[in-house]
């Protein structure tokens, strides 16, 4: 519909037809300048959050997302495709934003038992929102040529409704306590949100890691990449925010449609097929929220990617053979349901609330702004880079995927801690505990080229 439009409109402006290669162009702009709109909203999330506060910072973005959607809703009115161009670079900046803002709200809000559980809430809601779009896009609800416009504004009414609630809500009272010193509005904070709760002792913790941290302010980006003493909680954010993309999710649901043609799935049924991995990803998403303070992030990521690298390693061989071997097709759909299964319980559950679990307060706004920024360069690289690998690569495609899953898991299992139950200062404690070896080692080196300098 869009590409109708694009074309609808040089027409009755220009008297003029564009070409198939001139509409592909506009075409892949609009979808890419999203991504653009996400990595410029990430960039400045941190500094926005920690000016204005979690919760304000929330309200402020809702206008960017209204204000996109009512583009959005005239576009085709105005019979203008750069409207809708527009309008998804300010859903993009409203994404970058938000996503860094909300995570760092709710896992600030929440008791230090229950901040895993309140973290997969963030996957829950992206992949929630995903499948209510391909819900809401079926030609039996708004994927029509009369209604596409309102699906497309649709994220209009959602911003709507949190606007409307969310100052209901206390600000972050983490935030108001180790940032703003406000000790009373903190205490107010917590009575609103946890109730008759006792909440003393996450009040000590918080003033014993303010107390550590008195001589400290919030760090910016390039203080964070600097900083020695959390060079390995870096690490671990930049490689889990870039497998978060490159983990093969997209190739997945991209051969997903092949897999579904080739079980015999009809042309016209693809569409409710494609609801089937939307629920599967919202179902397994709910089931990790019951389990997550049980089992622990750290299994959970590593336990996800090494699942997901031996679904692809397989998917691999019979999207190669499906079309020789009968039941082939079968075993594929199988593993596109594995492996979006291990996707939303381990990774997409986990991943977007880490800096918040690992770093301290004082980090924390400039380990949201890089995850974010690292997530929104590796999606706008991957929409550019794919049709190409698709098109050399064919179905192997997935085995750069794997490899991309086995690094990170790897490193989740040699070299993360356990972040259950712990404060930011303990799991501090506990990375410089698992790497004291490396920097003994580095003395160590250091010391004996000394001596062989002496020598010399």
């Amino acid at each position: 519909f869009i590409k109708e439009l694009v074309n609808k409109s040089c027409v009755h402006r220009y008297d003029r037809i564009l070409k198939e290669w001139e509409v592909s162009l506009i075409w892949s702009f609009t979808v890419s300048i999203f991504c653009i709109g996400g990595l410029l909203g990430s960039l400045m999330a941190g500094s926005l959050s920690s000016r204005f506060g979690r919760k304000h910072c929330l309200l402020l973005n809702n206008f960017l997302a209204i204000f996109g959607a009512i583009l959005m809703l005239l576009s085709r009115t105005a019979n203008s495709f750069e409207m809708i161009m527009v309008g998804r670079f300010l859903y993009g900046l409203n994404a970058g934003v938000g996503l860094s803002a909300q995570a760092m709200y709710l896992t600030e809000s929440a008791p230090k038992r229950l901040r895993a559980m309140v973290g997969v809430t963030i996957a829950t809601s992206l992949s929630f929102g995903k499948f209510l779009g391909q819900l809401l896009g079926i030609r039996e609800l708004l994927g029509t040529e009369k209604n596409w416009h309102w699906l497309l504004g649709f994220n209009g009414f959602t911003a709507l409704f949190q606007l409307c609630t969310l100052p209901l809500l206390p600000e972050s009272p983490r935030y108001l306590l180790l940032e703003r010193g406000n000790v009373q509005a903190s205490e107010n904070a917590f009575r609103k949100l946890w109730g008759k709760n006792d909440y003393n002792k996450e009040v000590v913790e918080m003033l014993e890691e303010k107390a550590a941290l008195q001589s400290v302010r919030s760090c910016s980006v390039l203080e964070l990449i600097q900083n020695r003493t959390v060079r390995w909680q870096l690490l671990t954010i930049v490689i889990s925010f870039t497998a978060l993309q490159l983990c093969g999710l997209n190739a997945v649901y991209f051969y997903s449609f092949e897999v579904f043609r080739a079980a015999g799935i009809q042309e016209q049924r693809l569409a409710y097929a494609a609801l089937g991995t939307g629920l599967c990803e919202v179902s397994t998403s709910l089931a990790c929220f019951m389990i997550i303070e049980n089992i622990g992030r750290k299994v959970l990521l590593f336990r996800g990617y090494m699942g997901m690298a031996a679904a692809l390693g397989l998917l691999s061989v019979t999207v190669y053979f499906q079309k020789t071997v009968w039941w082939m097709p079968y075993c594929s759909m199988v593993l596109v349901f594995l492996f979006i299964s291990f996707f939303s319980s381990g990774p997409a559950a986990t991943t977007v609330s880490l800096p918040g679990e690992i770093l301290t307060q004082s980090f924390k706004s400039a380990g949201y702004t890089l995850g974010c920024t690292v997530n929104w360069t590796c999606l706008f690289v991957l929409g550019t880079v794919f049709p190409i690998l698709v098109g050399n690569l064919g179905n192997f495609c997935f085995l750069i995927f794997l490899a991309v899953c086995l690094i990170c898991g790897l490193h989740v299992k040699f070299n993360m801690p356990e972040t259950k139950d712990r404060t930011a200062m303990e799991i501090s404690v506990e990375f410089e505990r698992m790497h004291a070896k490396d920097k003994a080692s580095e003395k160590k080196k250091a010391s004996e080229i000394k001596v062989q300098e002496t020598k010399l």
